[in-house]
């Protein structure tokens, strides 16, 4: 066992993670939580049959809460500024997209909704597609640059 004490500054992957990579996964994890969350009450809902087809709530529960992990799994990996976070993190603000797309043209209270979550997509794709975010991610565009051996 070492004797060393750990460091009390943050690592330094932390210390220069730029603030746009920060604000990528806070949307990411914004939306992680949403879809959690959403899918645990559709769950439980449909568990104390609360709801009109418990079956299909029960399901649509478990699927949300399985997608919500993507986005939570890839905003943990851009706080650490791994490369393949990126990759979820796209999929991600694509598929919420048509969800925006879906809820604009609804009637009623769910207009504001898709509002929220076309301006929170749309953010989340400008942020992901940034060419310095991809550069501070330490993705490669192109050719390779090494010789053939």
């Amino acid at each position: 066992m070492s004797t060393e004490a750990t460091p009390s500054t943050p690592a330094p992957s932390a210390a220069k993670r730029p603030t746009r990579i920060t604000a990528l996964a806070g949307v990411n994890a914004l939306e992680g939580a949403a879809l959690a969350i959403g899918g645990l009450y559709l769950l439980i809902a449909g568990l104390l049959g609360k709801l009109e087809s418990t079956q299909q709530a029960e399901t649509v529960g478990i699927t949300l809460v399985a997608l919500g992990a993507i986005p939570l799994i890839a905003a943990r990996g851009l706080l650490l500024l791994r490369s393949w976070s990126r990759g979820p993190a796209l999929i991600t603000q694509i598929m919420a997209l048509p969800v925006a797309w879906t809820l604009l043209r609804s009637q009623g209270g769910l207009i504001p909704l898709g509002i929220v979550v076309a301006v929170v997509a749309v953010t989340g794709l400008v942020l992901a597609l940034n060419p310095a975010t991809t550069r501070d991610l330490g993705i490669r565009r192109g050719p390779s640059t090494t010789p053939d051996a």
